[in-house]
């Protein structure tokens, strides 16, 4: 039993720090992103990024009030995507 305990522990530190690091490389990227739409990309990765440092903090503090956090950055950034999608479709009409 202690193994698992040992392997979880461990396993949350490995994505704390995968998580992190996707986050940090994607904050690079946003701000050299060339383009609008590059940078939108870049925005989902934070988000998912964000999401997933969320859904860390709950495994670890076992406090699933953080989910409410997690549900609303995905709605938010699920609306922000279709609102978008609409824009081009609109230019791209054109």
């Amino acid at each position: 039993m202690e193994s698992q305990s040992v392997f979880l522990n461990i396993s949350v530190y490995v994505a704390f720090i995968s998580l992190g690091l996707a986050f940090l490389a994607a904050l690079f990227r946003l701000i050299k992103g060339p383009d609008i739409t590059d940078r939108l990309i870049v925005l989902d990765l934070t988000a998912s990024s964000l999401i997933g440092l969320v859904i860390m903090v709950i495994i670890t503090s076992g406090e699933t009030v953080y989910l409410n956090v997690a549900l609303i950055t995905a709605l938010v950034m699920f609306m922000g995507n279709i609102a978008f999608a609409r824009y081009l479709k609109k230019t791209l009409k054109r």
